[in-house]
């Protein structure tokens, strides 16, 4: 009851009110961080997820240069309807080495978080020329001017340094040999190849995925990009475990 009749205080004298709203907001929010700083880990570790290939990164540098997540999302809800149509919920582990995340929340277009593998590279070629080529309804801009524009790589290995800063587990190894491994993966024929997938992985997608041998293209880096989206973990044998030090 004395709180009840002393609340007029607070609605009379704004800088009270003021200083009440900073302490429960900061209680609110030592409550919902301090756990972050004395749990090992808060993502749970999941086999096959790894860091993005050089093309891969400088594809994804283009996704977001165009805007492309204003109306992608890439993070797929635990809701059946969600499940049905993009396939199994988002893992926190899919997007730890993205800085920035594009989980979104707006989707004029569908959720690309599993987009990797659902179509052919000419069909993502086609669709980003003419988005209405293949899919008539889209109201998606084209972005021809892909297919046209000689990929700018010149300074890819301080890209890979930088994201190492940020927590991204790159080796110096990767790091010295950036440019070689981006230039591999975008030629089937290249000598690197095998240790570009020694560096990365087995699964790593090495093709000309633009159509035009002859170049490295942006659409070459975009389209390696969304090719990958979603199909680092195999679902058929994943499983959810709880963190080691919440058992």
């Amino acid at each position: 009851m004395s709180l009840w009749k002393h609340h007029g205080k607070f609605e009379r004298h704004s800088l009270v009110l003021l200083i009440g709203i900073l302490v429960v907001v900061a209680i609110g929010g030592l409550v919902e961080i301090s756990p972050l700083f004395y749990l090992e880990s808060t993502v749970e570790k999941v086999q096959g997820v790894r860091p993005y290939t050089p093309l891969e990164l400088r594809g994804r540098d283009i996704y977001l240069r165009e805007g492309c997540y204003v109306c992608h999302s890439q993070m797929i809800r635990p809701l059946r309807d969600e499940v049905e149509r993009y396939g199994h919920y988002s893992l926190a582990a899919e997007s730890m080495y993205d800085h920035p995340f594009q989980w979104g929340s707006k989707r004029t277009g569908p959720d690309l978080a599993r987009v990797g593998g659902k179509y052919s590279d000419e069909w993502h070629k086609a669709h980003l020329i003419d988005p209405r080529a293949v899919v008539p309804e889209s109201v998606m801009p084209p972005y021809a001017f892909l297919a046209k524009t000689d990929l700018d790589y010149h300074d890819i290995q301080q890209k890979l340094a930088a994201m190492k800063k940020v927590g991204v587990p790159y080796t110096a190894e990767q790091i010295e040999n950036a440019e070689a491994d981006l230039l591999a993966q975008a030629d089937p024929f290249d000598s690197n190849g095998p240790k570009l997938k020694q560096r990365y992985g087995a699964k790593i997608a090495q093709r000309d995925f633009d159509g035009d041998p002859e170049r490295v293209t942006e659409m070459d880096a975009l389209v390696a990009y969304l090719q990958m989206l979603g199909t680092l973990v195999d679902f058929k044998t994943y499983k959810a475990e709880a963190p080691e030090n919440l058992r």
